[in-house]
């Protein structure tokens, strides 16, 4: 060993021991990054007004939307964090344990409170409230969907069920103090053992006569309300689906008001209250579990819209028809409608969340660089690669096209009547489902193409998607969701063809015209073609399903089969009917929205992004091969086309994603200067 070397050590070990700094390095890090970080919006362009484009997608209350952004943006309480080159970004801090979150959760709900957030949201009526509280929503969704969740829980589901299973004597009582939240309210419908089948819940609730009183049982361990939200620590009140029974006689689902906490928050008598637990997302709400052991409540506490218990035990139905299991299900059907407003708001947050993932990853995707193409060429841009166009600017489509379909959904809810009910009903199943689908499709192959900064939990788009998971299965199962809109499809078509009337409604109006035929050769000006998309192919595809259907389960009855177990063993062609069903629902909101614009670059751009949609969908879904609506060439033709289209729309992905409305501090660091929000501070 030479001297120097031995003197070197022994100076590194004298370092070590004394604890003294080390000599400066002659390599010390130098601050400069070896690639430069450029902004997107220096190399690209904007072609068409983004502010118009996000009037047309938002399509309502973006100044009440933007009011909201600001009241988040500028409080601690929503976790401000300034991160390199000076940017605030505001995200839930996923570091907190499940107590933390759920406790920073109720205070921000007591910050919006304060701030005149809710205010009108179950006082006041008529569809500009309507549609300002659902704007709102998708606010707080696009922040913490564990905040919209428990905002959802406390005015959607109990709030509404009040609103719209109650009377007058239970609006006066409780509207205006859920609103204020001085109660605070869970919907206690799901069980442990029913959970979609919700006919099959098995509390029980009787009548005493003598003390004019209802009484609630779990009567087995399967009967404990389970996945109940806000119930397993910040709900003193609690709607509780159970089936009524008077004088020994089941009268179906019913309504009821059950207090399940005092106003110091410890749980009533005869209540046990249960914790679910850790989750893999949504910790931020408190799900409980609840069981009733022959718990007393006023006669005054049954939601008696459709049915009424007189004092003496008279049972009293607003619904007559001799038949009883007729009379069942139309009560159960009018219990139930209200949820739709739950499945319409859930499926307009979906496609807010697939916004703030596709942002992120776009704008990452125009500031990233990886592989030369040319030796010692500079690196390209991720968004430049064609795998790269493939992966996400066609779930950018269909995030668009779906805005406008839930635009639709909105409107026709908020103006609904007793004629349009049905038609809402059906369509919010199906788009709840689409639309939920998509969404976890996209944070998926968004988080894939952030690559590892996508795994960060600051970065947004992993986090989102645990979050927003529950959706696919809340409110509705989404495969039982899809069943339920095929039937109905098949109730419709049967009742058509045996009254002898043309169809009306459901979008089915084009079952009067002559069946479409489509042409062999598709060139890229067919495939383009709006009436080419929507008259013909997806016209063809939902007719030829629903004959096929139809005809199916006809011929499994003529074979002795029941209908029910006939819908069952048809559920192929169910789950085919109904996608067909939805995406020809959202093509034909797309096609209405564009139809409105004057010509002009926002008009060219919609046609593009329609023709995305249409195509990709077509691509995408084996109906169209399997039933031989298009050929093997043809889908050849229509997957060079989606290529083709993947060109065009990429000089607008900056634009389109802008066009988004979405506040910078809503999206992760690396939609920015990701050199930056990495480098040694």
């Amino acid at each position: 060993m030479s001297e120097n070397c031995a003197l070197r050590r022994a100076n590194v070990l004298a370092n070590h021991i004394l604890q003294s700094p080390p000599h400066p390095s002659n390599n010390s890090l130098a601050r400069e990054a070896c690639l430069q970080y450029t902004p997107p919006e220096v190399n690209e362009s904007y072609g068409f007004q983004v502010k118009e484009m996000r009037k047309l997608l938002d399509g309502h209350n973006l100044e009440d939307r933007d009011w909201l952004y600001g009241i988040i943006i500028q409080s601690n309480l929503f976790n401000r964090k300034e991160r390199g080159g000076g940017k605030v970004f505001v995200s839930p801090d996923y570091n907190e344990t499940m107590e933390q979150q759920r406790e920073i959760s109720m205070k921000r709900i007591m910050y919006f409170l304060e701030n005149g957030v809710f205010k009108g949201w179950l006082t006041e009526t008529g569809p500009e409230s309507e549609l300002k509280k659902f704007a709102l929503y998708e606010v707080c969704g696009m922040y913490d969907y564990s905040l919209s969740a428990k905002l959802g829980v406390h005015f959607l589901l109990w709030g509404n069920a009040i609103k719209f299973f109650g009377t007058k004597r239970h609006h006066e009582k409780w509207l205006k103090d859920t609103e204020d939240y001085l109660v605070k309210g869970c919907f206690a419908m799901t069980e442990l053992g029913h959970g979609s089948n919700v006919k099959g819940i098995e509390t029980v609730t009787s009548y005493d006569p003598r003390t004019e009183e209802f009484v609630i049982n779990t009567p087995c361990e399967s009967a404990q309300k389970y996945w109940i939200g806000e119930a397993a620590i910040h709900a003193n009140h609690a709607i509780v689906i159970s089936q009524l029974e008077i004088n020994e006689t089941n009268q179906g689902i019913h309504v009821f008001i059950a207090q399940i906490r005092d106003q110091d928050g410890n749980i009533c008598p005869n209540i046990h209250i249960a914790d679910c637990g850790h989750k893999i997302g949504l910790n931020g709400v408190d799900t409980g579990r609840i069981w009733f052991d022959n718990l007393r409540i006023p006669r005054e506490n049954l939601l008696n819209s459709v049915a009424d218990v007189s004092p003496d035990g008279e049972y009293v139905s607003a619904i007559k028809n001799p038949d009883q299991v007729a009379v069942k299900t139309m009560r159960f059907g009018a219990f139930l409608a209200p949820l739709t407003s739950g499945r319409v708001t859930i499926a307009s947050c979906a496609i807010y969340s697939a916004k703030v993932g596709l942002a992120v990853a776009i704008r990452y995707s125009l500031s990233r660089r990886a592989f030369s193409i040319v030796a010692n060429g500079p690196e390209v841009l991720l968004l430049d690669y064609p795998s790269h166009q493939r992966r996400l600017l066609p779930l950018l489509a269909k995030t668009y096209a779906m805005s406008f379909a839930a635009n639709d959904m909105k409107m026709m809810y908020v103006k609904r009547t007793p004629e349009t009910n049905k038609e809402i009903h059906v369509i919010s199943m199906g788009l709840k489902a689409l639309l939920t689908w998509h969404n976890m499709r996209t944070l998926q192959e968004c988080r894939e193409a952030c690559g590892g900064q996508g795994l960060k939990t600051e970065n947004r788009v992993g986090h989102l998607k645990g979050d927003y998971d529950v959706q696919t299965t809340f409110e509705g199962d989404n495969n039982v969701l899809m069943q339920q809109v095929s039937k109905s499809l098949f109730a419709e078509y049967v009742s058509c063809k045996k009254r002898n009337k043309p169809f009306k409604g459901l979008g089915l109006e084009h079952m009067n015209s002559p069946r479409p035929v489509l042409p062999t050769q598709l060139t890229s000006s067919t495939l383009r073609c709006s009436h080419f998309q929507q008259k013909n192919v997806f016209c063809l595809r939902e007719r030829d399903l629903l004959e096929r259907y139809t005809c199916e389960v006809a011929e499994l009855q003529e074979r002795g089969k029941s209908r029910e177990f006939s819908f069952l063993l048809s559920h192929q062609l169910s789950e085919d009917l109904s996608k067909a069903f939805a995406e020809k629902a959202i093509l034909q909101a797309v096609l209405d929205a564009e139809a409105k614009l004057p010509a002009g670059s926002i008009k060219d751009v919609m046609g593009l992004v329609r023709s995305m949609y249409a195509l990709i969908c077509m691509e995408e879904d084996p109906s169209f091969l399997r039933y031989g609506y298009l050929s093997r060439d043809s889908v050849g033709d229509v997957r060079r086309e989606v290529s083709k289209l993947c060109r065009e729309l990429r000089p607008h992905a900056l634009a389109l994603v802008t066009s988004f409305g979405i506040p910078d501090a809503f999206l992760g660091p690396i939609a920015f200067n990701w050199i930056e929000a990495n480098a040694w501070s």
